[in-house]
């Protein structure tokens, strides 16, 4: 391999972990909405 293989293979790599990690804070953020709904909800109940 030359050295643009490696450039090559080392761009792909940072991309496909900074879209890993997009994914994983998508997933979070996703959980962290449903427990803030839930918490919400629990709240209204506790009010009436």
């Amino acid at each position: 391999m030359d050295d643009l293989d490696y450039l090559y293979t080392a761009f792909a790599i940072v991309w496909a972990v900074i879209f890993g990690y997009l994914l994983f804070l998508s997933r979070k953020q996703r959980q962290l909405r449903r427990e803030i709904r839930e918490l919400d909800e629990r709240a209204e109940d506790r009010e009436r």
